[in-house]
């Protein structure tokens, strides 16, 4: 009788295998078990980082064209901020920034550091890039952003996430584009609102979605219509193929998954390479 084993001779071909071999095969041993609800709830946050870039982009056509003053983003902003940082305290009843070890007050400096020094060089900002065409500048934006919702964290864990990167390229985005404001204060406003959409709003949304889904969900198409509306009044035809955008990331995608799912077919077996699950580090001691 055949065994499967190396260490004895055996009247068998080295490519034998009897009809007791497939009887351990298993198929979607690790296959994971998608609700529709579930993945919708989790393609919010693609929705969410769409959507911030959206209201940047609209909110600087609003500035360039002289639409909206810089003292008027200025204190809107400033004000969203302040209920934002209450609501992040709220959420969880301050254990987060128990945890951290991190108080108001270290806050606070660092928001005045940060501000007086982007203050200071918004004159720099203004200039910075006057040699460029302007199409480049805009062609340069276009891929930055692109590039900072790539690479952005969405939550899942690849190689390809990296948050640092992705607030980098969103920062050099707003950098550019604030080059093309008429005034320095112009520029000035424009990276500390980048600042706080692209830094401070997807941390607010990380924490509301891990301790309220409800109120995460209902943030999430609030915000999401503000950027549908505010992009509406510049162009129809954008709003419309946004908002399919949207629709597809949240409804069609989910359901192209779960449908996916049933095609799956992984197969384990004895086969696959030898697994050592047991503890091995009392031998590198």
């Amino acid at each position: 009788r055949w065994q499967k084993v190396l260490y004895e001779r055996q009247p068998f071909p080295d490519n034998y295998v009897d009809q007791r071999f497939l009887e351990e095969l298993q198929k979607n041993v690790h296959a994971r078990q998608y609700r529709y609800q579930a993945v919708v709830f989790q393609s919010g946050v693609v929705a969410q980082q769409l959507c911030s870039v959206c209201v940047f982009v609209v909110t600087w056509w609003y500035m360039d064209a002289g639409l909206l003053s810089p003292q008027g983003l200025f204190g809107t902003a400033l004000v969203s901020s302040l209920l934002g940082y209450v609501l992040f305290d709220a959420v969880d009843g301050g254990a987060g920034r128990w945890e951290s070890g991190r108080t108001r007050w270290a806050d606070l400096k660092s928001t005045l550091v940060f501000t007086a020094f982007t203050y200071g060089f918004s004159p720099v900002l203004k200039t910075l890039t006057e040699s460029v065409s302007t199409d480049t500048i805009y062609a340069m934006s276009a891929l930055m952003l692109l590039g900072h919702l790539i690479f952005f964290d969405y939550g899942a864990n690849a190689a390809i996430v990296s948050s640092t990167l992705s607030l980098n390229m969103a920062i050099f985005a707003s950098v550019c584009l604030a080059s093309r404001l008429p005034r320095s204060l112009h520029a000035f406003v424009m990276v500390t609102f980048a600042m706080q959409i692209f830094a401070l709003w997807p941390m607010l949304q990380k924490k509301l979605k891990a301790q309220t889904p409800r109120c995460y969900v209902g943030v999430t198409v609030l915000f999401a219509l503000a950027a549908l509306a505010g992009l509406a009044t510049i162009s129809s035809v954008g709003a419309i193929l946004f908002t399919s955008l949207l629709l597809a990331i949240c409804g069609l995608c989910p359901y192209c998954l779960i449908r996916l799912q049933l095609l799956k077919d992984n197969i384990h077996g004895p086969w696959d390479e030898a697994e050592i699950k047991e503890d091995l580090s009392r031998f590198l001691m």
